[in-house]
């Protein structure tokens, strides 16, 4: 990310004053983790991981990429094309409530979607385009709105390439995978073209059959500041998937832990989008104009309760959701002095309106046996924001922001005609951040603000008791952000995070659920040292917990909420040609029920990569997956089903076991 920096200016006060003075630059380039952002960044949560980082990194979905952002987890329960599962800072996100994603200006997070709220699909993203991924935590950042309360991430990929690419990738359990893009001249400027196919079984007794292709085309001129590209994404996935299981059945081996309770379960999507991104400097400003429309489908069949609610026909049910949405953005920067001290306004406007139709239908072997609910709706949010960053000495800088936010919809509920209606719903959002230093390499951050989540609109116009549509959240964070010790960048943060309202997932209805407000509160400690250009650490330690704020003692426990994530790799480049990764990932055990009765186990993961660049075009790269070939949940739930005898049980989705992908790169 480009990132403004600030102009400094002497202080008058002593013991304000930064040591040694910063000088005057005119932008920094962050590129990745390897750069530093001490001066720039105004948290001790913002981050930025780059295209490099991103390639040594072994993966196995490509909404992995987001596990970059220090303490975040991405998990699946059904495999296939379904969008991952989220999980940061004491809020199992479920598959994308709380935590704002977006590419390019156009954001992933769908609301009011027919599996849940904010789902936020990754499988269209192509690993290999993405030139950097900006990162924040924290409802701080007045140009971040709906779904960004934990954190977001702003993914941009490259508008050309430095070099043609071919990638040919195959592995086990039926993976294979091949991408071609390249950047060519196109009249007054280039145009970045890239097509993937893909498909994977998985190591389930019944594959996946998970078939996917997707592609880009990016014309672009100009620069960062000034400049013009447009974007024309697509995508298609279909699969099958096993659900996650009962660990009773597991346990005493009448189910193998690669089996599936309905084999008819699984489902298809597609989408495709259109984005235009115009840039322009003038003077001491910068604006910037982002609009885009898109259009996702998906069809997905579940069963989580086997039999226990229809015994004749099984319980398995249909969601669907297809939408059009369409929206815009507008940003404004400028530079100037306020009372002879350097200062950046900014200010921005931001619209969206999403078109939907989605439904939740009683099906069996994937046929529609009765209508649960279906609805037609549109529903559109309408944000404006405002800083003011002031650099008072080289010592000490502020940034003062709000945002407000309207949220209107209009619901026609077709099955229960007595749940239509229109709302209205407005929420403002003041932020504040301090920022002291640098002292001797050092800067010291406080933060403070109120954010957001929606709601579900087909719960805010329910006729038995609307809920509220937009939730309010505020929250608190000091951090600490150093380059004391040579070659180590290092930050240490202690946040703390109330929410109104806390979306639960209801297994046997494969929906999500409002309940209590709730008080979160953690620490969180990451580490990238380079003591030489070829070798470098990283070490990521997040620690939190979740409570409900308003319930008895016994039963105050976040459902799902992760208390220990550790992230930890060791990455060596370019000794004689040979190149690789080892890297760790470790989230606790969590608590499955309110009153901590339901435990999940712990997951351990070890993945490592290997590379060997055969000639100047083309490199050999060899990963190997859960290289521990450790069988841990890699998501679990308790719920009643019929494997229980329609008692509370937990039921789980195993990681994946040990596999193997080869791949070979070329570049020219």
């Amino acid at each position: 990310m480009r990132l403004l920096p600030l102009l400094l200016a002497a202080a008058p006060l002593s013991w304000l004053r930064a040591d040694p003075v910063p000088k005057r630059m005119e932008e920094i380039v962050v590129m990745g983790r390897q750069d530093s952002l001490l001066g720039v960044a105004d948290s001790a949560t913002i981050g930025v991981t780059g295209a490099v980082q991103l390639s040594e990194r072994p993966l196995l979905r490509p909404g992995e990429v987001l596990e970059t952002v220090p303490g975040l987890i991405i998990t699946q329960h059904a495999g296939g094309g379904k969008a991952n599962q989220y999980f940061l800072r004491g809020f199992n996100l479920d598959h994308g409530t709380d935590f704002a994603t977006f590419i390019d200006g156009v954001p992933l997070n769908m609301p009011s979607h027919g599996h849940g709220q904010g789902y936020a699909d990754m499988n269209f993203v192509i690993p290999e385009l993405i030139e950097r991924v900006n990162y924040q935590k924290g409802p701080y950042y007045a140009q971040t709105g709906d779904f960004g309360t934990a954190g977001a991430a702003y993914l941009e990929t490259f508008r050309r390439l430095p070099k043609s690419l071919l990638l040919l990738e195959g592995g086990s359990f039926g993976y294979g995978r091949a991408l071609v893009a390249d950047t060519v001249k196109a009249g007054s400027g280039e145009l970045l073209y890239a097509v993937q196919g893909a498909h994977s079984d998985g190591p389930w007794e019944m594959g996946d059959n998970f078939r996917r292709a997707n592609g880009q085309l990016t014309w672009s001129r100009g620069d960062d500041h000034d400049g013009f590209s447009t974007t024309l994404r697509f995508y298609q996935g279909e699969w099958r998937t096993s659900d996650q299981i009962p660990l009773a059945l597991v346990e005493t081996g009448a189910l193998s832990p690669w089996g599936n309770m309905d084999p008819t379960n699984g489902g298809d999507s597609r989408y495709v989008s259109w984005s235009a991104d115009w840039r322009h400097r003038h003077g001491g400003s910068e604006d910037r104009l982002q609009a885009y429309v898109f259009r996702y489908d998906l069809d997905l069949f579940s069963n989580f309760t086997y039999a226990l609610n229809d015994p004749v026909n099984g319980d398995q049910f249909e969601q669907q959701d297809a939408r059009t949405a369409a929206g815009f953005s507008y940003a404004h920067h400028a530079h100037g002095e306020w009372a002879g001290r350097p200062t950046e306004i900014s200010a921005g406007l931001q619209f969206r309106h999403d078109w939907v139709d989605n439904g939740l239908y009683a099906t069996d072997d994937r046929r529609r046996l009765s209508t649960t609910a279906q609805h037609e709706f549109g529903v559109g949010t309408v944000g404006i924001y405002a800083e003011h960053r002031v650099q008072w000495t080289p010592g000490f800088r502020s940034v003062i922001g709000g945002r407000g936010d309207l949220q209107f919809a209009d619901v026609n509920s077709i099955a229960t005609p007595a749940d239509s209606g229109d709302v209205e719903t407005a929420q403002f959002s003041p932020k504040l951040t301090l920022v002291l230093g640098p002292w001797d390499k050092t800067e010291y951050f406080f933060q403070a603000g109120y954010g957001f989540h929606s709601n579900d609109v087909r719960g805010a116009t329910l006729a038995s008791g609307p809920l509220r549509g937009l939730v309010p959240a505020r929250g608190a964070e000091v951090g600490i952000r150093t380059l004391a010790v040579k070659d180590l960048q290092s930050t240490l943060s202690l946040w703390y995070l109330r929410t109104q309202q806390e979306l639960v997932f209801i297994g046997d209805a494969g929906t999500v659920e409002p309940s209590d407000s709730s008080d979160r509160y953690g620490v969180e400690w990451a580490n990238y040292w380079t003591p030489y250009a070829w070798l470098s650490f990283d070490l990521d330690v997040a620690a939190s917990q979740a409570l409900y704020s308003d319930l008895p003692t016994g039963a105050r426990n976040v459902e799902g909420a992760i208390d220990t994530v550790v992230a930890a790799g060791v990455t060596v480049r370019n000794q004689s040609g040979w190149s690789g990764a080892l890297r760790l990932r470790y989230f606790g055990p969590r608590d499955l029920d309110a009153a901590g009765a339901a435990r999940s186990d712990e997951t351990i993961m070890l993945n490592a990569s290997v590379g060997y660049q055969l000639n100047a075009n083309w490199q050999a790269t060899l990963s190997v997956l859960n290289l521990l070939d450790r069988l841990d949940q890699d998501i679990a739930y308790s719920y009643e089903s019929s494997a229980t005898g329609g008692a509370d049980g937990i039921h789980f989705h195993p990681v994946e076991p040990i596999q193997f992908r080869l791949s070979l790169t070329g570049r020219f």
